[in-house]
C-alpha cells in the first residue's frame, strides 16, 4: 500500500512547535504518513525573498493534502494575504470551521456543536475594485457573488450536513440591505434547500445571527454564508468553545485541501513552550476524516478530549500550568 504524502508548512511564530506536536500525535495514532516540508510566511520571506515560494506551490499541487501552521502576512506593506493567495491558487472554495465543546475549557457554553461553512473565494475578499482616490479621501472595494459560486457552496453545505447526519442548515445573509449580492446568495440558498427535504432549512440576517449565537447558540447546526460574514461568524463561534486555540479550519477544493490552525502565529510566546497545539491537532482530525481515516480521527479526538476534561498537563489558556510538550505527551500516552 502506497503511503499518503502530506505537505507540511510549519509556519511562523509558534507554528513549528505546534506542528511538531501534531505530527507526533499523527505518528503515534498509526497514520503512517510521509511528510514533505515547505516554507511560507515570514520564514519563507527571510529565506527565499517571497511569502509563498514556487517550490511550496509545487509541493501543495503535487501532494494535494497540506497541513499548515499559522502564517504571518506583513501588515500595511503591500503584501496580499497568504491564506487568500493559497485559496485562490488552488480554488479552495469551501472553508469549514467546526466548533465543539470540550469539558474542562474556559468556555461559556457546554453543548456547542456548530459547523460554519464559508464561501472562500468570492464576496468582499475577491480583491476586485480596490481603489483609493489620489487625495486619500475615498476608498472603494467590490463584492462579487456569482450564481455558480453560491450554488456550489450551499450545495456543499447540504451535502456535508447529510454526510455527517446533521439536521439543519442556516443560510446567513444581509439581503435586506445588500439586495444584489447578498440577495443573489439568499435566492440561490433557497433554491438549493428545496432539493434537500430531509434537512431543515433556515435563513437569518447576519446581525441577528450574531446575537442569536450569543443568546441561544444551541439552535444552530450548520451555518452557510459568504466570505466576510463567514470569517466573522466562525471566530464568534470559536469564542463559544474557548477561543481560537480550540478551533480548526479546513479549506476544500475539487482535488486539493489545506488544513490549518486558524489562530495567529503568536510571536510573543514563540519558542517558550507555552502554546496550546489543540487547534492544529483538531485540524489534522478534519484531514483524517477527509481521507476517510475516521477511526484514527476518533482516537485522536478522544485522546484530546480526555486530556482537557481531566486537566492533565493542560496549557495556560485551558486553565493549566503546563506547556506544549507536556500537553502533547499527555495526548500521546492516551494513544
Amino acid at each position: 500500500m502506497t503511503k499518503q504524502t502530506i505537505t507540511v508548512i510549519p509556519g511562523d511564530g509558534i507554528g513549528p512547535s505546534i506542528i511538531d506536536s501534531c505530527l507526533k500525535v499523527l505518528d503515534k495514532a498509526g497514520c503512517n504518513f510521509e511528510y514533505e516540508f515547505a516554507d511560507a510566511g515570514l520564514a519563507a520571506l527571510e529565506k527565499h525573498g517571497e511569502l509563498v515560494p514556487a517550490e511550496t506551490i509545487k509541493l501543495i499541487e503535487k501532494n494535494k493534502i497540506t497541513l499548515k501552521g499559522p502564517l504571518t502576512t506583513p501588515v500595511g506593506e503591500g503584501f496580499t494575504s497568504i491564506n487568500v493567495t493559497l485559496r485562490k491558487q488552488f480554488k479552495l472554495y469551501a472553508n469549514l470551521r467546526p466548533v465543539l465543546s470540550f469539558k474542562g475549557t474556559r468556555a461559556r457554553y457546554e453543548n456547542i456543536d456548530i459547523l460554519t461553512i464559508r464561501e472562500n473565494t468570492e464576496g468582499m475578499y475577491s480583491g476586485l475594485g480596490q481603489t483609493v482616490s489620489a487625495d486619500g479621501s475615498q476608498a472603494e472595494a467590490m463584492s462579487l457573488i456569482t450564481r455558480d459560486g453560491a450554488e456550489r457552496i450551499v450545495t456543499f453545505a447540504y451535502e456535508t450536513a447529510r454526510k455527517e447526519g446533521r439536521k439543519k442548515v442556516t443560510a446567513v445573509h444581509k439581503a435586506n440591505i445588500l439586495k444584489s449580492t447578498s440577495g443573489l446568495f439568499l435566492k440561490v440558498a433557497r433554491e438549493v434547500g428545496e432539493r434537500y427535504p430531509d434537512i431543515e432549512s433556515a435563513e437569518m440576517i447576519v446581525d441577528n445571527c450574531c446575537m442569536q449565537l450569543v443568546m441561544n447558540p444551541e439552535q444552530f447546526d450548520v451555518i452557510v454564508t459568504t466570505n466576510l460574514f463567514g470569517d466573522i461568524i466562525s471566530d464568534l463561534c470559536a469564542g463559544l468553545v474557548g477561543g481560537l486555540g480550540m478551533a480548526p479550519g479546513a479549506n476544500i477544493g475539487k482535488d486539493c485541501a489545506i488544513f490549518e490552525a486558524v489562530h495567529g502565529s503568536a510571536p510573543d510566546i514563540a519558542g517558550k513552550n507555552l502554546a496550546n497545539p489543540s487547534s492544529v491537532i483538531l485540524a489534522s482530525i478534519q484531514m483524517l476524516e477527509y481521507l476517510g481515516m475516521n477511526d484514527k480521527a476518533s482516537a485522536i479526538r478522544n485522546a484530546v478530549k480526555d486530556v482537557i476534561e481531566s486537566a492533565d498537563r493542560t496549557t495556560r489558556d485551558l486553565g493549566g500550568v503546563h506547556g506544549t510538550t507536556d500537553f502533547t505527551d499527555a495526548v500521546l500516552e492516551r494513544l
